[in-house]
């Protein structure tokens, strides 16, 4: 039925990015914005204005405002684009009943002139077909003035099959909603193009303010604005340190009206007190400063903040004036210092998306970027790394100060560098979409403490893994879930969920900073293995050993160990690496040198690069090292490039030889990930998602609807309740998943017709969780071969357990017991689980996960992930099971999760896994409201 003005899906409300990277507040609109209405039309050229409305529309008449206002969120939806509080685009839908077409609603949009070009009429398209397919609808209309052929572009271009018919001076266009691969492409594709231009605002200003400035070389805003100009940034810098932008003054933090409303001082001129001695314009280390960013002449790019919390506000009013497109905050004060912190991040991002802004931070290090026509180095490190083809993501601020320190003394060059701080807004996934296309950048990476938005990290990481290697470090044990991590079981296995659903993502988790450079070195320097088959070359037997220990643990196949002795020449390890360049049957090779006494070992580092170069392009093969035990590129490995800096060739050099087997095993595990062909994934047959999109948004409308309480097997359940076992089984068959036939039954009657209409052997269960799933089974009564059993079973069960319904079940056939969860994790998004069933496998934590959506190849990796699985093929002659009916099932699951993602959960267990095929007994859904953090439906931030 229809709702009420005021009465519209909080999901409707998004912040989402224009072309240009800029933010625009999305939501439907209310009576209240009548007053915005008329200003917004007012401000329409007359062009607009009849491209709009097909003829002079000067005003709009009262009546036609309270129309537009005033919508039932479901026939009738119009959406707003917001900045600064003024409405810069309008779009609606109205449903076309009377025409007949109950499925169709016919669109329109309109964007202010100053804001045409920025992409908003394709992303309120995308929001209003998202609102109208939730409502039920399937095709969208419109009519169109022949002279106006960007509008019929904006339908096209968004991947809809478009049909259009002329009618004289119009055009009338139709093409249905529903989601395709073309609209998802499209969808992502945009998506990954205006994040990438609002990091790239971020990362190339042409001009800086640094806000809360100081001439005091002990505040935060004295040491960014050294930094700035030590770095040699290529555009102008502006300070600015107007009263209260200092960070740390007393004044500003203590009474900030206060000081405020202080006067300015002004010099009086000795000898002629009637006289003022004009003032100075007021500068900060030579530079011209100013008292707000609105009195800087020129245009500004990026603010780099750093004033006390409690004049932030002040701050984003001007850039907003100013047309600032990025914040880059340093102060402190919020979600890090408690709950009253947190509430005042909330706010400031807020506040910051409202204003068209994005912002690093708050309690942010700074960014740089190395690239030397922009030279910035807008952060609080007194050091950085220099020029180099490695970006590199992290939080923390302090953390981030020592990584640059690290890897400037392993001579790890930086293309680009951010530390988020608090993370409040630019994130992770921000910084994967804009070195997916930068050509400055060849490995990415990431010190995380939270996937942000899980679900889309994984779907941007794999498509970045593609390309250039993403190597992760995790921040502590459980702290991907920092909800969870202060239980050390959940923390761990969290962990080990967290490396699964990285490593599905063709991402490199590594455990330590040291590892982090490690594999950064090799992939910076060194080409990727085409293979295992490793050889290592030294002159100590015992290291030699450790390496090849650690290599085959990491995957590598050690072919040989040559030992050259202690006392090995120049001219042996030059003869014995060229040896192993030219040999085919060698894809990568590890060299040991650590000379029992002190020497020049430059020989032999010139003899280990002469026979590095015999192989080149399509033969090249990786060469680590351990030279003297060195970290990082020792002089006489380094291949210059024209600066002077190591460039690729070079020859990485580890402080052990399990540190360099291990560095090399990653090469080749991402190597064996890349040069696997792309999986597909494509839609299993036989699914009808409207119709189970409709029972799931009834159910949900209904509150009740084939729902049962909300009791929870296992702890902390998501949000939302059960389906009934029945709704259960119904909403999976329409997705081709069938539960074993059964029935419910409340009398021996019904439980003896049931028997008899599914055909014996049946099984008479009870439905309590108390008595489900027992090892003793006395919850159930198996192999009951007529209707005389099934009565007396039944009557047994109905006396012991209490239970008022029973069910009735066909007997499957007999196999391997398995279980398959989906939970929508808090920490990373949908999952699917996959194990063995029973609580031994369950104790020892034997299960699988794999983040949603799953591929053919995701869904057979899984169903082999547990320790277990061997089982499933077969053991001490058992036959073994049609594991491809598991994998169409984990397919399934996961495509019904990925359409609808009000399933919050979903537990089929057990499923008997048999030759025959996969047979599930018991299946539970619970449903409930999406998750604010979801990667589905039109783009958001988020």
């Amino acid at each position: 039925m229809p709702r009420g003005p005021w009465d519209y899906p909080r999901h409707w409300i998004a912040d989402v990015l224009a072309s240009d990277g800029g933010v625009v507040h999305l939501r439907p609109i209310v009576p209240d914005d009548a007053d915005r209405v008329v200003r917004f039309h007012a401000g329409l050229s007359e062009r607009t204005r009849y491209m709009r409305y097909f003829g002079p529309t000067p005003t709009l008449p009262p009546r036609e405002v309270v129309r537009m206002t005033t919508v039932d969120h479901q026939q009738r939806v119009a959406l707003v684009a917001v900045l600064g509080g003024e409405f810069i685009a309008i779009g609606v839908y109205e449903g076309l009943a009377a025409d007949g077409k109950p499925e169709s609603a016919e669109v329109a949009f309109v964007v202010a002139d100053d804001h045409q070009g920025r992409g908003l009429g394709p992303i309120l398209l995308e929001h209003l077909a998202g609102a109208a397919a939730e409502n039920g609808f399937t095709r969208f209309e419109a009519e169109v003035l022949s002279e106006n052929p960007n509008m019929v572009a904006v339908f096209r271009d968004a991947g809809y099959q478009v049909s259009r018919a002329f009618d004289g001076a119009t055009v009338h266009v139709e093409f249905t909603i529903d989601p395709t691969e073309a609209l998802l492409s499209v969808r992502n594709a945009r998506e990954r193009a205006s994040e990438a231009r609002s990091v790239a605002n971020l990362l190339r200003p042409t001009s800086v303010a640094v806000i809360g400035a100081s001439a005091d070389p002990e505040k935060v805003g004295n040491a960014l604005l050294a930094n700035i100009i030590a770095g040699g940034f290529t555009g102008p810098v502006f300070p600015v340190n107007g009263p209260g932008h200092h960070e740390g003054d007393e004044e500003a933090t203590t009474d900030t009206a206060a000081a405020r409303q202080q006067p300015r001082r002004r010099t009086v001129a000795h000898g002629n007190p009637r006289r003022r001695e004009r003032e100075r314009p007021p500068s900060v280390r030579g530079i011209r400063a100013y008292e707000t960013v609105r009195d800087i002449p020129d245009p500004i790019d990026l603010a780099v903040v750093a004033v006390p919390a409690a004049v932030i506000d002040d701050v984003l009013d001007d850039c907003l004036v100013k047309g600032v497109r990025t914040l880059v905050i340093v102060s402190s004060g919020f979600a890090e210092s408690g709950r009253a912190g947190l509430e005042s991040e909330r706010r400031l991002l807020e506040q910051v998306r409202e204003h068209g802004m994005r912002l690093v931070g708050p309690n942010a290090l700074g960014v740089a970027n190395n690239d030397p026509q922009i030279a910035l180095n807008a952060t609080l490190a007194p050091r950085i790394p220099a020029a180099g083809r490695v970006g590199f993501f992290c939080q923390s601020g302090a953390l981030g100060i020592a990584i640059l320190d690290t890897a400037a003394r392993r001579q790890i060059g930086l293309s680009t560098f951010v530390s988020a701080g608090n993370r409040a807004d630019v994130s992770g996934n921000d910084l994967l979409q804009y070195w997916d296309s930068d050509t400055a950048t060849d490995v990415v990476l990431l010190y995380l403490e939270s996937f942000g938005n899980p679900r889309k990290f994984s779907r941007i990481a794999r498509r970045v893994s593609r390309t250039k290697p993403i190597v992760a470090v995790k921040s502590g044990n459980g702290a991907l879930s920092p909800v969870r991590a202060a239980r050390s079981a959940a923390a761990t296995l969290d962990d080990r969920i967290a490396q699964m659903v990285l490593e599905q993502a063709g991402v490199i988790q590594v455990d330590t900073i040291p590892e982090l450079f490690d594999c950064a070195t090799i992939f910076a320097y060194q080409p990727l293995p085409r293979g295992p088959r490793t050889r290592i070359i030294g002159n100590s037997s015992v290291l030699g050993s450790l390496a090849a220990d650690t290599a085959r643990v990491g995957g590598l196949e050690v072919i040989d160990a040559v030992d050259l002795g202690a006392g090995a020449s120049e001219a042996e390890f030059e003869s014995a690496v060229a040896a192993a360049m030219a040999d085919a049957q060698v894809d990568a090779i590890i060299v040991v040198f650590v000379p029992p006494v002190a020497v020049d070992a430059d020989g032999h580092a010139r003899a280990l690069m002469a026979a590095a170069n015999t192989s080149a392009g399509d033969g090249a093969k990786p060469i680590v090292t351990t030279f003297l035990a060195v970290e990082g590129i020792p002089p006489g490995l380094m291949r210059p490039g024209p600066s002077g800096l190591p460039e690729r060739g070079s020859i990485p050099s580890y402080g052990s030889p399990e540190r360099a087997a291990s560095a090399l095993a990653n090469a080749w595990q991402y190597a064996r990930w890349r040069n696997r062909p792309e999986p597909t994934m494509n839609r299993p047959a036989g699914v009808d998602p409207e119709a189970a999109r409709m029972f799931v948004r009834e159910a949900m409308a209904g509150g009740d609807a084939g729902a049962e309480d909300d009791a929870h097997v296992g702890s902390e359940p998501p949000s939302g309740h059960l389906l009934g076992e029945v709704a259960a089984a119904r909403l999976l068959r329409w997705y081709g998943i069938d539960v074993v036939p059964f029935r419910e039954v409340r009398t021996m009657h019904e439980a003896s017709a049931a028997g008899r209409e599914l055909g014996f052997p049946v099984a008479v269960k009870a439905t309590s969780p108390d008595w489900r799933g027992r090892l003793d089974r006395e919850g159930a009564r198996l192999d009951l071969p007529d209707a005389t059993a099934v009565v007396t079973a039944f009557a047994d069960l109905v006396e012991l357990t209490g239970d008022e319904v029973l069910h009735v079940q066909k007997m499957a056939p007999k196999g391997v017991g398995t279980v398959i969860t989906m939970r929508d994790d808090p920490s990373f998004g949908p999952l699917i689980s996959f194990g063995l069933s029973g609580s031994t496998f369950e104790l020892l934590g034997d299960r699988g996960y794999r983040a949603v959506p799953l591929s053919d190849r995701d869904a057979a990796d899984l169903v082999d992930a547990p320790r277990s699985a061997p089982l499933l093929d077969g053991f001490r002659g058992e036959a073994p099971a049609e594991k491809s009916s598991l994998v169409d099932l984990l397919r399934r699951i996961s495509t019904l999760v990925d359409d609808i993602p009000e399933i919050r959960e979903v537990i089929c267990d057990p499923i008997l896994a048999a030759p025959e095929g996969a047979a599930i007994l018991n299946a539970q859904i619970r449903i409930g409201p999406v998750p604010s953090r979801r990667d589905t439906g039109p783009r958001r931030l988020g």
